[in-house]
């Protein structure tokens, strides 16, 4: 299948600080990756455009995208909340992030691509409507999601979050929606300590504790996530990619594995194959052991594009 690979050098540019775990070297990672197996070879590479303020508007408030502005230093660095730090170049890494998701939902469902992988920073399912938090600014995947239903017309979109934190942003966004449905798997309790809701036709929440690994993860998916897509049945399939369940990462307590990722891969590709016409737009998340982090999204990508 043809699969894009959507980034953009600007998203280097998100200085978080020293020591920070979500950093440059994360995108760095992958990159290197792709090309020491060639994979790189295979994929659309594809320049992630800036978003336009209309495009954000669809799911942030005019206050915050004002706020967020005149929050953005000079020099050096400031702190949005005791975990989101930004720099003078994170606006338009944060631009360049949700313009990827708009330019994949755009090639996706306009069929030069069967799929997409935007790899960007920041990340975003913790945006919320109002706020930034978690490291996040926009909610990247939201922004998309909301392109795909009032620029394409669109009446059934999924969207699919296998990171290790609840993405409480995506939730918070589309909790009235009936056009999405949001299906995430997290340890619980856990950052960012969000309510637990109760699961609703659109809203599929698979909380895990902190000794999860393998087993109670594909549980989940496979006895909540996927009945909830099958009778869904979206037009499009999008995913909240984070690798920070990884066993090797000390961001969470869960234990995952490489096969655990490439697994959950194969799920949604498979559901998207069902309903969706294979169409796809996955999107970077979290994830900050680089060796894991890279290994993943290889195998992430492999599967987008039919590789065995």
């Amino acid at each position: 299948m043809k699969t894009a690979f959507i980034t953009h050098p600007e998203c280097l540019e998100h200085d978080t600080g020293e020591d920070h775990p979500e950093c440059a070297g994360r995108l760095r990672a992958i990159e290197d990756r792709l090309v020491a197996t060639s994979l790189a070879d295979f994929l659309r590479f594809v320049e992630a455009p800036l978003v336009t303020e209309e495009q954000l508007l669809r799911v942030h408030t005019s206050d915050y995208l004002d706020l967020l502005r005149v929050s953005m230093p000079q020099s050096g660095h400031a702190r949005l909340d005791q975990d989101t730090v930004v720099g003078p170049g994170s606006w338009r890494a944060a631009f360049r992030a949700a313009g990827a998701v708009v330019a994949a939902v755009d090639l996706v469902l306009g069929g030069e691509v069967d799929n997409a992988f935007c790899s960007v920073r920041p990340p975003g399912h913790h945006a919320e409507i109002f706020r930034a938090l978690g490291f996040c600014l926009f909610n990247n995947i939201a922004v998309g999601a909301a392109h795909a239903l009032e620029s394409h017309g669109l009446s059934r979109v999924a969207v699919l979050d296998f990171d290790v934190h609840h993405g409480n942003g995506t939730e918070q966004m589309f909790d009235q929606e009936s056009r999405i449905l949001f299906c995430s798997s997290f340890q619980h309790p856990f950052y960012p300590f969000t309510p637990l809701l109760e699961n609703t036709p659109n809203r599929v929440n698979v909380p895990m504790d902190a000794s999860a690994g393998s087993a109670e993860f594909r549980s989940g998916v496979s006895e909540h996530w996927l009945p909830a897509i099958e009778r869904f049945q979206p037009e499009l399939i999008m995913v909240s990619a984070g690798y920070d369940g990884h066993r090797d990462d000390d961001m969470s307590s869960i234990s995952l594995s490489d096969a655990d990722y490439r697994w959950v891969s194969e799920q949604v590709v498979a559901a998207a194959g069902r309903s969706a016409g294979n169409r796809l737009v996955s999107v970077l998340e979290g994830g900050y052991e680089f060796a894991s982090l890279a290994r993943c999204v290889d195998q992430h990508l492999r599967v987008l594009m039919g590789m065995a």
